[in-house]
C-alpha cells in the first residue's frame, strides 16, 4: 500500500469512531459551558438529564439482552462474570484506585479536573462495551448515551474544577477511541467475520445486561457494581461456541 493509500485508510479508520467523537464533541461543549458559567449550573438539570439517560440506557440494554441466542448462555455468562468480577473485586479496586490518585493531586485544580472527569468518562462498563460495540457493528448508540450523560458531568465538573476537565478529552481518545480501533481491526481482519455468528450474539446479549445494570443505577433504584459484571464479556462468547459446539 503506498502512502497517499494508508493515509486514506487511516482517516477512514478514525472517521469510523462515530461514538468516541460524539462524546469528545460534548464533553468539550459542556466542559466549556461549565467552566464559563461556574457555580450556577443548576443541579436540578443535571439530576432530571441523568434520570432521562438512565431511562434511555435501560431500553438500549433490553434491546441488546434480547439479542440472546440461547438464554442458559446468557444466564451463566452474567452469574459466572460477576461471580469473579465480584471476587476480584473489580468495582472495589476502581473505587480505591480513584481515591487514591485524587489524594495525590489535592489542591491542584487543574490536575484534579482532569483526573476526576478522565475517571468519570473512561473508567466503567459504559465505555467498554459502548466502544466495543462501536467498533464491532458501528454501533455507537450507548456511547451516545453516555455522551449526553457525560456532557452533562463536564459541566458541573467544569463548574466546579475548572478548565482541567478539558484535559479529559485526550483520555476518551486515546482510552475510549483505542478499544473501539481494537475492535474495529479485529473485526475486520478476521476473514468471514460475521455479526450474526452465536459468539457475536452472545457477546452483545451481555454487554446488554451490564448496560441494563448501569441504568438502573443512573435511576437510583439499585447499584449492581456494574463493572463487577465485565468478566461476563468473556464468558459469553466462550458459551456460545461452548454450546455450538455440542449442538445445545
Amino acid at each position: 500500500m503506498d502512502e497517499k493509500g494508508f493515509l486514506a485508510k487511516s482517516v477512514l479508520t478514525y472517521a469510523g469512531m462515530v461514538g468516541t467523537w460524539i462524546n469528545m464533541g460534548t464533553v468539550l461543549l459542556g466542559g466549556s459551558l461549565g467552566w464559563a458559567l461556574g457555580e450556577r449550573f443548576p443541579a436540578g438539570v443535571r439530576e432530571s438529564a441523568t434520570a432521562g439517560v438512565g431511562l434511555v440506557t435501560i431500553v438500549l440494554g433490553v434491546q441488546m439482552s434480547l439479542k440472546t441466542q440461547n438464554v442458559l448462555v446468557l444466564l451463566l455468562s452474567v452469574i459466572l462474570g460477576g461471580g469473579v468480577g465480584g471476587a476480584l473485586g473489580i468495582t472495589d479496586h476502581l473505587e480505591q484506585g480513584s481515591r487514591r490518585v485524587e489524594k495525590w493531586f489535592h489542591g491542584r485544580p487543574l490536575a484534579q479536573g482532569f483526573l476526576t472527569a478522565s475517571l468519570l468518562f473512561c473508567v466503567g462498563p459504559m465505555t467498554i462495551v459502548g466502544a466495543i460495540q462501536d467498533g464491532l457493528f458501528g454501533d455507537w448508540s450507548i456511547l451516545g448515551a453516555k455522551s449526553i450523560l457525560d456532557g452533562i458531568s463536564a459541566t458541573a465538573l467544569a463548574a466546579a474544577l475548572g478548565p482541567g476537565v478539558l484535559l479529559s478529552l485526550l483520555v476518551i481518545l486515546g482510552y475510549q477511541g483505542g478499544i473501539t480501533l481494537l475492535a474495529r481491526i479485529l473485526a475486520t481482519s478476521l476473514s468471514g467475520f460475521d455479526p450474526s455468528h452465536p459468539a457475536v450474539l452472545e457477546l452483545t446479549a451481555a454487554g446488554g445486561a451490564i448496560v441494563l445494570a448501569i441504568g438502573l443505577g443512573l435511576l437510583n433504584l439499585r447499584d449492581p457494581k456494574p463493572a463487577n459484571f465485565l468478566p461476563a464479556l468473556l464468558f459469553a462468547p466462550l458459551f456460545a461456541l461452548l454450546f455450538r459446539a455440542f449442538g445445545w
